[in-house]
């Protein structure tokens, strides 16, 4: 008997139902639907319906039988299911493909009849089995975990297309307004925890903050941030751009808190913020990745700052980022000097 393999359908149950009640054999069923003994065999032992309160309810029933094989496809589906079909799908994840790419291709193929859905692909790297084999380190984009497709509800983008450094406007590309800040975090040694410093630099200027925060967690780097600039003029701290990382994602407090724009690099991109990627390699000089952050001394990180913000730079004519931040904050606020700080941007040196 040569014919393509094909789920059982509910009238096909149904025929066998009716078979068994007039006491047919299974060969003769088989025959009867042109399928395998075999097939029939194993179609009555899985779907069975057993009842021990009800005992006079036990048999085979058509529709019933239909329900417990669409359960169980459910739960064990055709990556599961099928050696070759995985080891297929993995090697194109492996490859870089997307799951609906490989979905795609194998729906135009001509070699095979396979049918497969994008979401049965992700179904399979976040089961149990496919997380054994970090699978989803293979996807475009990862997840811990996933919802079913129809559970998801559509969420604000962490990251809006509109704040995409490519929409960000051309005075703050050119450097030539003052008050547009660049941010990122310096990340030392895990072993040493989670302790970091908070690099912020104004473009126009290089004038540079910095600041220790005890862990990563995005609100708290926020609520700093709009402590250490509010005291400027609005006109002072316009914007900031960060990179993609997850301790940014709190960036829309910056707005509702002071009133300040963010703007965000592309993903994998963080030389789009350059001055504060410079900063930073200079600042790797005095606080190497071996530092414990918590245990260097109250005024460590301001006397660098005044040290940063009083050394010449090429590119500002060799005149300080100080002098330069003074300049500036003295066209803003005429009357009202800042004092002489150098840490605090409120209060340049």
């Amino acid at each position: 008997m040569t014919r393509t393999f094909a789920q059982l359908s509910l009238d096909e149950r149904r025929t066998i139902s009716r078979m068994r009640e007039q006491n047919f054999r299974q060969s003769e069923i088989a025959r009867h639907l042109g399928r395998s003994r075999a097939t029939v065999s194993r179609e009555i032992r899985r779907n069975y319906w057993h009842d021990r309160e009800v005992p006079e309810a036990e048999g085979y029933w058509a529709v019933l039988a239909n329900d417990m094989t669409r359960d169980r496809r459910r739960r064990v589906g055709k990556l599961h299911r099928s050696h070759a079909l995985r080891h297929a799908v993995i090697s194109k994840l492996e490859d870089g493909w997307s799951p609906e790419q490989i979905a795609g291709r194998l729906r135009i193929e001509h070699k095979t009849k396979i049918r497969l859905c994008h979401e049965t692909i992700y179904r399979y790297v976040y089961s149990p089995e496919g997380q054994r084999q970090k699978l989803a380190q293979l996807l475009p984009e990862r997840r811990r975990t996933r919802r079913p497709r129809y559970a998801r509800k559509p969420q604000r983008p962490v990251f809006p297309v509109e704040r995409a450094i490519r929409n960000r406007p051309e005075a703050i590309n050119s450097r030539r307004e003052f008050g547009h800040w660049e941010a990122d975090l310096m990340i030392f040694r895990r072993i040493l925890g989670d302790a970091n410093v908070a690099t912020i630099v104004e473009r126009k200027s290089r004038f540079t903050l910095l600041f220790s925060n005890n862990d990563r967690q995005s609100r708290p780097i926020m609520n700093r941030l709009i402590t250490e600039l509010s005291p400027l003029p609005v006109t002072a701290r316009q914007s900031l751009t960060f990179d993609r990382g997850f301790e940014f994602v709190s960036w829309r407090e910056l707005k509702n808190g002071m009133g300040t724009d963010a703007w965000f690099c592309d993903p994998s991109a963080p030389w789009q913020k350059g001055s504060v990627e410079n900063m930073n390699r200079r600042i790797g000089r005095y606080l190497p990745r071996e530092t414990a952050i918590l245990s260097l001394p109250p005024n460590h990180l301001r006397r660098l700052c005044e040290m940063l913000n009083n050394t010449p730079r090429k590119c500002l004519g060799y005149r300080t980022p100080g002098e330069v931040f003074r300049e500036e904050m003295h066209s803003l606020v005429r009357t009202t000097p800042p004092p002489d700080r150098s840490c605090n941007p409120g209060q340049p040196t």
